[in-house]
């Protein structure tokens, strides 16, 4: 396995040992004529052992970890990678664009789309354009009027959620961020076309709330949604963030937890080691878990997606289990 990332976790130092001795065995071998296949396999069994037993029981906090890891795909990675002819829309026809929230139109699988998603860039520029993932409310109102755009065009949705919230600047809440916000998850619940949200990496707060008030919510296996960030949570509650790790474990963040809560539809495995391992792999996955979702819901007219949708949402409320 290549390890090209430069960020390791704090959990990983077992599995980083290993695979440097692999890549040192690799160095030995250009260097002098030793024959090394035995111990690289031996070694390579030991990492992918080492790597299931340590992300077979990750905690909370590490899967959280996982979720902000820089190198997972991002939301502008999928579409690259699974819809083709992709055409950027820009604007909400009251203020101005949002680079932090993608939208546009294209083709899925032979199927036309509108798209929407939260991007966080890659490296600092990157970061600094499409801020950090943090919509204002003129993306959550292109959000709706894409939205708007894909029922009348009888085009289903497809949503990738990857913020740690809205922004909570002066300038995004002089315009009204929270607005925005109500105005997008209602305009989710009253379109008569089919949306998928994908949680793939943080599902924070109302921004995440705002487009994934969908017919099916997936989630990748380490990705986290919640009502609110765990050091937000712990500043309210302990007011320290010296309590981040046991306000992770309090929100009961988890793709796992969610699941059996019902307030997502299914959680897609990631390849071992994280999303940020094999992001091609990754992003094939997600892709045939949209189809498979899109697919089913097809069947479906108009007015009973929109049903379908208001009575899951109700529902989350009504029957939490106790614990």
């Amino acid at each position: 396995m290549n390890q090209t990332n430069t960020l390791i976790l704090d959990f990983e130092k077992n599995i980083v040992e290993i695979e440097a001795k692999i890549e040192g065995l690799k160095l030995l071998a250009q260097n002098e004529d030793v024959d090394i296949s035995q111990e690289t396999q031996r070694l390579k069994q030991k990492l992918e052992r080492q790597m299931r037993q340590t992300y077979a029981n990750l905690t909370p906090w590490q899967k959280l970890q996982v979720s902000r890891h820089p190198q997972r795909p991002h939301c502008l990675d999928y579409i690259n990678s699974l819809v083709e002819d992709f055409t950027p829309l820009s604007g909400d026809r009251f203020f101005g664009d949002d680079e932090a929230m993608i939208g546009g139109i294209g083709r899925f699988r032979d199927m036309s789309v509108v798209v929407i998603g939260q991007e966080k860039g890659h490296d600092l520029e990157s970061r600094m354009k499409y801020n950090f993932g943090m919509a204002k409310p003129e993306g959550y109102r292109k959000a709706q009027r894409l939205m708007g755009m894909a029922e009348k065009f009888n085009m289903p949705v497809i949503a990738f959620v990857d913020t740690d919230g809205a922004f909570p600047g002066i300038d995004a809440e002089a315009r009204g961020q929270a607005e925005a916000i109500a105005s997008s998850i209602e305009k989710c619940l009253q379109v008569k076309t089919p949306i998928v949200s994908i949680v793939i990496g943080m599902g924070g707060s109302g921004g995440a709330i705002a487009i994934a008030t969908a017919n099916r919510i997936l989630m990748l296996e380490n990705s986290i949604y919640s009502v609110i960030s765990p050091e937000g949570c712990a500043s309210i509650l302990w007011r320290s963030v010296d309590k981040v790790q046991e306000a992770t474990e309090a929100l009961r963040l988890t793709a796992q937890d969610l699941r059996r809560f019902g307030v997502i539809d299914e959680i897609i495995k990631e390849p071992l080691g994280g999303a940020h391992r094999n992001p091609a792999q990754m992003i094939e996955k997600v892709g045939d878990c949209i189809a498979k979702h899109l697919r089913e819901l097809k069947n479906f007219s108009g007015e009973e997606l929109k049903k379908q949708r208001t009575a899951k949402f109700l529902a989350m409320g009504r029957n939490l289990p106790d614990n």
